[in-house]
């Protein structure tokens, strides 16, 4: 499951940061963000319209994601 796929709520660990061939600047972003293999990793709420943006809670930051970038960070359960 990808983090744009994500229950509200829901507690999950961050498994790995994947962005398609040519955008591995999003990728070192986001880890550069918090978005890290094992970091606890809640989505808090969506937008209204289309559920854009995302408000995503990492380790002790909250920030804001659009989906595709959600959609880039893979999850795993919090109790794996």
């Amino acid at each position: 499951m990808t983090l744009d796929q994500a229950p509200l709520s829901a507690v999950w660990r961050v498994a790995r940061v994947r962005v398609p061939a040519g955008r591995e600047d999003q990728a070192r972003q986001l880890e550069e963000i918090g978005f890290l293999p094992g970091e606890p990793v809640c989505v808090m709420s969506r937008g209204l319209w289309g559920g854009d943006p995302l408000a995503v809670r990492v380790g002790l930051s909250t920030f804001a994601l659009r989906r595709d970038e959600a959609a880039c960070i893979e999850l795993e359960p919090a109790d794996a």
